[in-house]
């Protein structure tokens, strides 16, 4: 792998940037595998680069039955955060964040991570407790997160309505300083530059249709639409599909999937600050490197497997939008799009083993996956080289539907996008 820096930067200027190679091969599937991946986004990538830099294994391959990041990773909005409410979810996200500050100097690739803060905007008094209990709950987790009043949050996000007359009244809101955005196809691309460089096998268009086992009931390697791979050990990273993944193992998730809807605006010049959430309305917005003002909803109602969703969602998410910046109101809608969310009962992930030797799963993540990238790529990565939970997600195993230890953070998340 060639290392980007200024002087390759400045001799490719010279050479027209005719000198660039490809950032990843295309190889073909051998027979076997030490380690097989399914699932080709972030999380995916992101523990077979672990796996490969941090624990040693090399037999690797990533096996993606469309192209890498074309499903979540390529479908969100980009927001990241760790001001979770609970112990265990606090310290998993809060690992992420850590790793995000350092990824571009690890990756030798920039995924334009911006801390240009996340507010979290209070509309009524429930709001505002339930915020800032998040708030002393992040300070005793060593986390940041800070209370603004209502002419704080204006001063923060001049933009912002904070008319007493408004549907959504401002009362306040949660600042977490240290959140924000990344690009996600940088982060794709550059987790798969990374892994490929220490001899992952990155396989695009390779289809899952099966998982086999042998007598002992242990995974054996996998069928795909470009033959039998073997494998002594797979990994599940397939977000919105991971139930129909695992039923092929014979093992039967606590998991429904949901359509997540976004969409962005045509593009303008600078003019939003931060990232901006209501949990009220389930609407947040942001601006992006390109201009464009990325706005996302809550999932919608049903359970399906279908990319797109319900137009009032997205209509209620834009009438709010409106009433907290009316300067958006003559904005155009440029494109929506919609992804796949796997949601648990409790909201919060799985990451660990399974009943099956030798299967580990990483799912869950409902609609927090990017924002956890490289923090449950590197736990996940762990997991499976030494076939033990690291201690950051030990708490979030698959065993905790039987026993009861739920991290129920489905209020606690709020707008978990």
């Amino acid at each position: 792998m060639r290392r980007f820096s200024l002087p390759t930067l400045l001799a490719e200027a010279l050479n027209a940037h005719k000198g660039w190679s490809r950032q990843w091969r295309n190889p073909t599937p051998k027979p076997a595998y030490d380690v097989l991946i399914i699932g080709g986004g972030s999380h995916g990538l992101g523990a077979a680069y672990y796996l490969a830099k941090e624990h040693g294994l090399r037999n690797i391959a990533v096996l993606e039955k469309g192209w890498i990041g074309g499903g979540n990773s390529g479908r969100n909005t980009t927001i990241i955060r760790s001001n979770y409410l609970y112990d265990e979810s606090a310290a998993l996200y809060e690992h992420a964040v850590k790793l995000w500050e350092g990824l571009s100097q690890e990756l030798n690739y920039n995924v334009m991570f911006s801390q240009r803060g996340v507010l979290m905007l209070a509309h009524n008094q429930h709001d505002v407790q339930s915020f800032k209990r998040h708030v002393y709950s992040n300070r005793l987790n060593g986390i940041d997160n800070e209370w603004l009043t209502r002419e704080q949050t204006k001063e923060f996000c001049p933009q912002l309505n904070i008319s007493p007359d408004i549907r959504y009244p401002v009362l306040g809101g949660a600042l977490q300083r240290r959140g924000g955005t990344a690009r996600h196809d940088a982060v794709v691309w550059g987790y798969a530059r990374g892994a490929d460089a220490l001899g992952v096998d990155i396989i695009q268009n390779c289809e899952v249709t099966a998982i086999h086992r042998g007598p002992d009931g242990a995974v054996t390697g996998v069928e795909t639409t470009r033959g039998p791979i073997g494998a002594k050990k797979i990994g599940v990273s397939a977000a919105g599909h991971t139930s129909i993944v695992m039923a092929m193992a014979g093992v039967r998730m606590p998991l429904e999937s949901f359509p997540l809807q976004a969409l962005v605006s045509e593009p303008v010049k600078p003019c939003f600050p931060c990232v901006l959430m209501s949990n009220a309305v389930h609407a947040y917005i942001s601006q992006s490197d390109k201009g464009e003002l990325v706005i996302g909803a809550g999932t919608d109602q049903y359970v399906s497997y279908s990319q797109q969703g319900g137009l009032h969602i997205t209509t209620h998410t834009l009438d709010a939008i409106c009433e907290l910046f009316p300067q958006f109101t003559r904005m155009k809608m440029l494109r929506n799009w919609g992804g796949i969310v796997d949601v648990t009962p409790d909201r919060s992930p799985i990451i660990g083993k399974t009943p099956v030797k030798g299967l580990y799963v990483n799912c869950g993540w409902g609609t927090g996956g990017f924002k956890a990238t490289p923090g449950s790529a590197h736990v996940f990565a762990h997991t499976i080289a030494r076939d033990e939970p690291h201690p950051v997600n030990a708490p979030f195993t698959l065993d905790r539907f039987r026993t009861g230890r739920l991290i129920d953070e489905a209020a606690a998340a709020a707008v978990a996008h």
